[in-house]
């Protein structure tokens, strides 16, 4: 290949480059726009949310600078203190109660019955009992005290 030929051709791939880097700076000019218009709106909506904000705030203001007419109130005697509340059995006491009372375990269907609470709140009991370390599976459905 001649000198003449290698520099025709890259001459044709410079101006091809040059219509990319032009095609590409429309579209960046483009994208640029759009961004600008993006920004703007959400100006004007921060704007119109700070000035109704403005209104809200100056109008309660106007409100509460009304003198108010002064009453006599008559004192309340304070309300009499509560005893507190009695600690009942709670379904964890239920539960390890039946479990301490056997030697080799208590199952599932047995806590049932002497406990008398239904399946979702055995479950969790004895998921809580065995979290703190009270309660162990000695083997599927049969529970033992630590």
């Amino acid at each position: 290949m001649s000198v003449q030929s290698q520099l025709k051709t890259v001459k044709k791939k410079l101006t091809d480059l040059g219509k990319q880097l032009e095609r590409l700076g429309r579209e960046a000019a483009k994208f640029e726009a759009a961004s600008k218009k993006a920004a703007q709106k959400k100006a004007t909506r921060k704007k119109a949310v700070k000035k109704t904000a403005a209104k809200k705030t100056t109008a309660k203001k106007a409100t509460a600078r009304k003198p108010a007419a002064k009453k006599k109130v008559a004192k309340k005697k304070a309300p009499a203190k509560k005893a507190p509340a009695k600690k009942g059995v709670t379904v964890l006491d239920k539960v390890y109660n039946a479990i301490k009372g056997s030697r080799k375990g208590v199952t599932i269907s047995q806590l049932k019955t002497k406990t008398q609470l239904d399946s979702r709140q055995l479950s969790n009991a004895l998921y809580k009992l065995s979290k703190k370390g009270m309660v162990y599976a000695k083997s599927r459905g049969v529970y033992v005290k630590k």
